[in-house]
């Protein structure tokens, strides 16, 4: 028979508690596992986010028209022949006819309609119109849009509109100066378009549907093939290459192609890009994406001024003395090489904060960034693709 004194219980308890101890760090560690590799977590977005379904797109539309009620900012018909005729044609289908008079009339203006016609809608719904000025008129402030169709690609009507003009600039001037804020020439017409004809796209009667990325990657077409396929157990969708993913429907699914696109385009994916630099020299702007790296490679940057400055002087004769008042020349050159120029070390595989943080202490501003970003790429030291807009 085993004996427990005191001691011995001391010691079970002790041994007890450092087991529950490492019990609860042994789960807490697993729970931590767990939670910083569930992709959930990682940055993901949805599929609807990053892919275009086929068939679901917008159509333009475009028409001309006439706008009328300008107080004197319309089209002067001399200059605008077209707007002369647009008028005396609509005035001769209304049973007006002025054809051989002389008009003078500032108060209309002709004008270019625009809008987009969104996915699937129905016959009797209302698109905003965009109107534009083609001839020289002044302002649209206070016209009206006459009907005018609006034409898709294949030359038929798909949308009427009419309606006021709203704008979001005025021009006012003077004999001695004109105020011009925005542009006076362009404006809205919210709601001011009626469909009057549907495309003819039946996306429920499908059998399968192209997705296409809206970025292009190999690594995201499959990422996002993978995503289905584990959602619905089946292998519905397959990636053909770098821009599109092909959805099929499954031959036992209950619902139509338009319910297995609610089901799939919720899901998460992680999308991936390649490492690249976009330039605009123009405004330098520089947007650098977070994949960029850079090899070592030492960088120097001087800011080299050369200011010339011209300061003639007129030498002008002694008075009763013989001679011709001349100008003589003079200029002042002052050169700056730069003498806070420094030389910095940028070390193997430095991340995009890395560079950005490095150039920020040399003092470099964006436009003398686009250089060294084009000297570090042709050294071979920039591991990304640099584009220039």
């Amino acid at each position: 028979m085993q004996v427990f004194t005191s001691k011995n219980k001391k010691q079970t308890e002790k041994r007890s508690h450092n087991l529950l101890i490492s019990l609860s760090l042994l789960l807490m560690t697993a729970l931590s596992f767990v939670a910083f590799n569930n992709p959930a977590d990682a940055k993901t977005t949805r599929i609807k986010d990053i892919v275009d379904f086929e068939g679901v797109r917008d159509n333009q539309l475009v028409g001309y028209g006439l706008v009328v009620g300008l107080n004197g900012t319309g089209d002067s018909l001399n200059n605008s022949p077209f707007t002369e005729q647009s008028l005396i044609a609509m005035l001769e289908r209304l049973g007006v006819s002025i054809r051989g008079q002389n008009l003078n009339t500032g108060n209309v203006a002709a004008v270019m309609v625009t809008a987009t016609l969104p996915p699937f809608t129905n016959q009797g719904a209302e698109i905003d119109v965009s109107v534009s000025a083609l001839g020289d008129s002044e302002s649209l402030q206070g016209g009206t849009l006459l009907v005018t169709p609006l034409m898709g690609a294949d030359s038929e009507v798909y949308a009427v509109a009419q309606g006021p003009v709203i704008i979001s600039g005025f021009s006012i001037g003077g004999d001695a100066g004109t105020v011009t804020q925005n542009i006076p020439t362009a404006g809205r017409i919210p709601a001011g378009g009626i469909v009057e004809r549907e495309i003819d796209f039946k996306l429920e009667e499908l059998q399968e549907v192209r997705l296409a990325l809206r970025n292009p990657d190999f690594t995201t077409a499959r990422r996002i093939s993978q995503a289905i396929n584990g959602f619905t157990s089946n292998g519905v969708a397959t990636a053909e290459n770098s821009a599109s993913v092909v959805l099929r429907r499954p031959a036992n699914y209950n619902g139509s192609i338009v319910d297995l696109i609610t089901d799939i385009e919720q899901l998460p994916v992680q999308p991936d890009q390649i490492a690249r630099v976009v330039i605009d020299e123009r405004s330098g702007v520089i947007v650098m994406g977070s994949e960029v790296r850079i090899s070592t490679v030492a960088i120097a940057q001087a800011n080299l001024t050369v200011k010339v400055v011209e300061t003639p002087q007129v030498s002008q004769p002694n008075p009763f003395a013989e001679g011709e008042t001349q100008v003589v020349p003079r200029t002042a050159i002052d050169v700056n090489s730069g003498p806070d120029a420094k030389l910095a070390v940028v070390e193997t595989g430095v991340t995009l904060q890395d560079l950005v943080t490095g150039l920020n202490r040399l003092g470099v501003a964006p436009r003398d960034v686009i250089t060294i970003l084009q000297g570090i790429k042709a050294a071979g030291a920039l591991q990304a693709e640099i584009e220039t807009l």
